[in-house]
């Protein structure tokens, strides 16, 4: 299906916000009927030249106002109650044009992984150093056991929580008790959890200008409003969440490595922020996604481990601690993690309870296994190293642009965005990177509102030090082209 959308990064409105939009108008004009089923998310992304969770973003809002429904295994289809309010005979198509805007050729994408294309887009973590010998002989144990007869407890298995406890403690410096950790089916879930247990429609919640996408998307389809706080280079800037009207009940953070733009937040704005959530008995939710990849920086304590150590050991009572494994072993795992004040751990085991009951018996040994005797650790520092060779080869590449653009947030983590000076477009290196067979992410994809700044994001976690050579001189040769 070929549908007439155009998408404007010069706009001041999201795109996420300009596709939902469009498509809604041909729901309602009648160019989209009840019951047709919409292109998948990977597809449309791939004709309009976007990221998937651009698309991902633009079918939850349509979900969330009744524009669209999900059926199980079958795709996204338009509701079949939706009142016609354009009837496609009123209007002739010259009108029907103007309304909806010129529709824009499809965008040529090539797909990931064809030949020849380096896809610096976020969210691919690479796989090569998982010892494949050990993680053959997990899977191989726990084949010879047999499955359990009964249903687990939905905050996860004992025994897995112990590990993820005494991890968490080693790594980052969190003291927790094991019974304040619910195991989740990845981040994602964990953040839906609590916005379940917290939010009514209407609660407001800070979150991170620009931020993660599919995040912002999950709280709003709870009905969160959302209250766009800017970030700068030590993160959130908790001067402006101060500045907000009205206290938000949440508030969402990446502070270790902000998504996306890489910033660290320093321990005094970690102490403010902290203090904010205290005074106003609001919860932050830390997302602290790839905490573990560091490579020349110290590492900074946990906002959860801040506020124990404020209050002599208590648990924290206004952080709620996500952690995911997606990012140190593969995201199709799925496992996740979210350390909760005593008041809320309650109210997430029930709603897991009902939502999946519990977490795969399978993975939650597997990984249990993993994590003791030190597996879990050597493998993170194995990782570690080769992460920083593609870092450190990132960096060497984009040196000469020093003074037209500038590379952040290599401190940690999987990508960096590549901030651009002097007029320079993010949409116009994209587009001509992409007809050179180089895919990358515009900043203005991560913003609720207007974008502020312009710079593509790289993550090169999954790719190869050739890759990485190649598509970075191609864009270094596009950037100085441009400019």
């Amino acid at each position: 299906m070929e549908l007439p959308i155009h998408v404007d990064r010069a706009s001041g409105r999201s795109l996420q916000a300009q596709i939902a939009g469009q498509l809604a108008a041909m729901m309602l004009d009648g160019l989209l009927p009840a019951g047709t089923r919409l292109p998948s998310t990977r597809a449309l992304a791939r004709d309009l030249g976007v990221s998937r969770n651009v698309i991902l973003a633009a079918y939850d809002e349509l979900f969330a106002e009744g524009y669209v429904e999900g059926r199980h295994g079958s795709g996204t289809f338009v509701v079949h109650d939706l009142p016609i309010q354009r009837p496609q005979a009123c209007l002739p198509v010259e009108s029907r044009r103007r309304w909806l805007g010129k529709a824009a050729p499809p965008a040529v994408t090539p797909a990931p992984g064809s030949a020849g294309i380096v896809d610096f887009r976020l969210g691919r973590p690479s796989i090569e150093p998982l010892p494949e010998r050990l993680w053959r002989g997990l899977w191989r144990e726990l084949a010879a056991e047999p499955p359990e007869g009964m249903y687990g407890p939905p905050e996860g298995y004992p025994e897995l929580r112990d590990a993820v406890a005494r991890y968490l403690g080693r790594s980052r410096g969190l003291i927790c008790d094991p019974a304040s950790i619910v195991i989740t089916s990845g981040s994602l879930q964990a953040l839906n959890l609590i916005a379940q247990a917290t939010l009514r429609p209407g609660d407001a919640v800070a979150f991170e200008e620009p931020g993660y996408t599919m995040s912002r998307a999950a709280l709003q389809l709870h009905g969160a409003c959302i209250a766009p706080v800017p970030v700068d280079d030590d993160g959130l800037d908790v001067a402006a969440l101060e500045a907000l009207s009205e206290p938000p009940l949440l508030a969402y953070v990446t502070p270790s490595h902000q998504y996306p733009t890489g910033a660290r937040m320093p321990v005094a704005r970690r102490l403010t922020l902290l203090d904010w959530a205290r005074r106003n008995d609001s919860l932050i939710i830390e997302d602290d996604y790839d905490s573990e990849l560091r490579y020349d920086a110290a590492p900074l304590p946990a906002l959860a481990s801040l506020e124990q150590s404020a209050a002599d050991g208590a648990p924290a009572r206004h952080v709620a601690y996500i952690g995911t494994f997606s990012k140190t072993l593969t995201p199709v795992l799925r496992v996740g993690y979210v350390v909760a004040p005593p008041e809320l751990h309650a109210r997430l085991v029930a709603i897991k309870r009902l939502t999946d009951f519990q977490t795969a018996w399978p993975l939650q040994k597997m990984l249990t296994a993993f994590i003791n005797n030190d597996r879990l650790m050597r493998h993170v520092r194995r990782t570690r190293r080769r992460y920083a060779e593609k870092r450190a080869l990132l960096a060497e590449i984009f040196a000469p642009l020093e003074g037209i653009a500038t590379l952040q947030g290599l401190d940690a983590g999987l990508h960096a965005y590549l901030e651009f000076s002097g007029g320079l477009k993010a949409c116009a290196v994209e587009a001509a990177a992409r007809e050179r067979g180089v895919l990358v992410s515009t900043i203005d994809e991560y913003f609720h509102g207007a974008p502020d700044r312009e710079g593509i994001l790289l993550g090169y976690g999954g790719l190869t030090l050739d890759q990485i050579e190649h598509g970075a001189r191609l864009l270094v040769e596009i950037i100085s082209a441009q400019c």
